[in-house]
């Protein structure tokens, strides 16, 4: 038992691991799960300037991804629909509407030249064998922007998940120079379906966001949807309208979809109803506001890790110029060796070294020769050795080059090299100012290519008003109470005695000074007699004095005893006087006088006595009652 209590703990340890770090979350150095890798590594290996079908893409990707092409398409569709790596032609779907994309044999994609340029460097990407052995696939392509949070990201895995918004590129690389150039800065959520976003709860990525659409109210009787909120399509938009319609929080005549390229939905107010009045049932009760809760789970070092926003933003700097300086010592090495290759060509030429080698007869010797003849021009070579791979290059130098080989041209190219050397020297002594050129050489490029579409902010950034639907819904619920029956609800055929919304409770008192609250029904038995029917509202209530004359069970003496009623469970049975009592009368007016009528008796004189409710003291709902004279008390009048 012991051994299979291990096996199954480490099957899956192994499991969840695999899940965590090669399927659900993204790694924080490319901002990519690995699906996502494998499909851009596909369209780099693929790349000829030609879009390829979608089912061509994916049957490549196939030989890197265990999990096959119903894995593969979906990921390729959203990752195209971000619309910054991937070119798209043909029906890839519709955010907007959530229509999905047109099967892989009928459309077509390209890697786009920003994927190329932020992503695309082999000599510098660590790389490891495919899952069967047979290819080599990038562990992690060296991204020189944050892509996490670019693109967004949403994945569960086991015990844990992501949920990362997407953010303006060009704001988040604007964030990035910042950081370099050791300046402030704050970075907020951009949608691509618009609408508006509240980021007082973001905490750097880790808390919540309400979104909302884009309302247009210049028309006092229609509302028409421009933009969505994100996560939003208008299927969904238009299906929780017409729940909200049906449950009765909102009234309407119609809803009609325009919806392009352009979101248009007009939503046609009844008869009395006027759109300013409407809006905040809008975002009350329909998904035209919606609250996300957002968690920065990313991979690092191969762990999981929950960042920030800025963390992010100064780890990518940090990586972009370790990147960059990579970059230009990778590049500087290859110009040295051009450079000495070069001078040994044009001294091999120049100098005519190649004819000692005429009457050599070993390979050897040859070698010998070639070396021999660079003796005089070493302080021209320079610091390096002559290898014997050096000589082997020259000695592969074809006749036709040494015939036509031109010096100056040969000396102009050499000229070029040392000065881009130069220039890649003053750029590793300055390599901040570098990485901050680089930077806005890029944003430059999406800025000037108007197809990507990502260069200005699409969603408002700003703080709503918070709505509560209680608040929100109107009170047109006609509450009927049938006294011969003792039914209260909506759906009772008595007097109508109160206009209430769906979210009241209701409370009731009854002639014996037993209250209750209970939740609104269509019919609800509360007894034939009942003193005072109304909405709890607490806010109501709490400034509600409620005034209860009764009569006291023992020595029928009339009392009073005011209170407010602030608390309550709900359908649990409250009194209000002392059990027994006899209530007299119920009243809810802060001032008031009342008449008591006393039973008549041998040798007594008065048999009425007028009072002031406001001259009595407001107590608890558990104090007992004053007394108001020691008479047998008949019944009370208010005035």
């Amino acid at each position: 038992m012991a051994y299979i209590k291990n096996l199954f703990d480490r099957n899956f340890l192994e499991y969840a691991s695999y899940v965590i770090k090669d399927r659900a979350i993204p790694d924080l150095e490319d901002g990519l799960k690995p699906v996502q890798r494998r499909i851009l590594h596909s369209l780099f290996e693929m790349d000829d300037g030609k879009f390829h079908k979608v089912a061509t893409v994916s049957g490549h990707c196939a030989k890197y991804h265990p999990h096959g092409e119903q894995s593969i398409n979906p990921a390729l569709v959203v990752l195209a629909n971000k619309e910054l790596f991937i070119d798209r032609q043909g029906n890839f779907g519709n955010i907007l509407t959530g229509d999905d994309a047109a099967a892989p044999r009928y459309i077509e994609c390209r890697i786009t030249q920003l994927a190329k340029e932020i992503f695309y460097n082999p000599k510098l990407t660590t790389w490891a064998d495919s899952y069967d052995g047979r290819n080599r696939e990038p562990v992690l392509f060296p991204a020189k922007i944050p892509v996490v949070l670019v693109m967004g990201v949403e994945g569960i895995a086991v015990g844990m998940s992501t949920k990362i918004l997407p953010h303006n590129v060009v704001e988040v690389l604007e964030a990035e120079i910042a950081c370099l150039s050791g300046k402030k800065f704050e970075l907020f959520p951009d949608f691509p379906t618009g609408g508006y976003v509240d980021i007082s709860e973001y905490e750097g990525g880790n808390g919540k966001v309400l979104v909302r659409a884009k309302l247009d109210t210049s028309d006092p009787k229609r509302i028409l949807i421009t933009e969505l909120p994100f996560g939003s399509t208008t299927e969904s938009i238009i299906n929780s309208i017409d729940t909200a319609a049906r449950n009765g929080r909102i009234k309407i005549l119609g809803i009609n979809d325009f919806t392009t390229d352009k979101v248009e939905i007009e939503i046609k107010l009844a008869r009395g109803v006027y759109a300013q009045e409407t809006v905040d049932a809008l975002f009350a009760f329909t998904d035209c506001e919606q609250s996300i809760s957002v968690n920065l789970l990313v991979i690092k070092n191969g762990l999981p890790v929950v960042m920030t926003v800025n963390e992010i933003i100064k780890h990518h700097a940090k990586q972009l110029v370790k990147i960059l300086t990579k970059e230009l010592e990778l590049e500087k090495k290859e110009l040295q060796d051009k450079l000495h290759l070069r001078t040994l060509e044009r001294i091999f030429i120049e100098e005519r070294i190649y004819k000692g080698i005429e009457k050599m007869k070993t390979v050897k010797g040859v070698q010998d020769a070639v070396i021999a003849g660079f003796k005089p021009y070493l302080k021209e070579v320079g610091p390096r050795k002559i290898t014997d791979d050096d000589v082997e290059h020259l000695l592969r130098i074809p006749i036709r080059r040494i015939s036509l080989y031109d010096i100056n041209k040969a000396r102009d190219e050499m000229t070029q090299i040392n000065a881009r050397i130069k220039e890649i020297n003053a750029h590793l002594k300055n390599i901040v100012a570098y990485s901050i050129s680089c930077l806005k050489g890029i944003i430059a490029k999406i800025k000037a290519n108007e197809e990507i579409g990502f260069g200005a902010r699409k969603t408002v950034v700003g703080v709503f008003e918070k709505i509560i639907a209680k608040e929100v819904v109107k009170r047109d619920v006609d509450l009927k109470y049938d006294m011969k029956s003792g039914y209260l609800g909506t759906n009772v055929s008595g007097a109508k005695i109160a206009e209430v919304s769906p979210y009241d409770r209701i409370l009731a008192i009854r002639k014996n000074g037993m209250y209750t609250v209970m939740d609104l029904s269509e019919k609800s038995f509360i007894g034939a007699e009942a003193w005072f029917i109304g909405a709890a509202n607490k806010d109501i209530l709490a400034k509600t004095i409620f005034t209860i004359i009764y009569k006291d069970k023992d020595d029928g003496y009339p009392c009073i005893k005011r209170c407010v009623i602030e608390g309550w469970i709900i359908n649990k049975d409250y009194f209000l006087v002392p059990d027994g009592a006899e209530v007299l009368h119920i009243d809810i007016r802060p001032k008031f006088t009342f008449t008591v009528h006393y039973k008549p008796k041998p040798r007594l004189k008065v048999l009425s006595e007028n009072f002031k409710a406001q001259d009595y003291n407001v107590r608890g709902l558990k104090a007992g009652g004053i007394r108001l004279a020691a008479k047998e008390a008949d019944k009370a009048e208010a005035k």
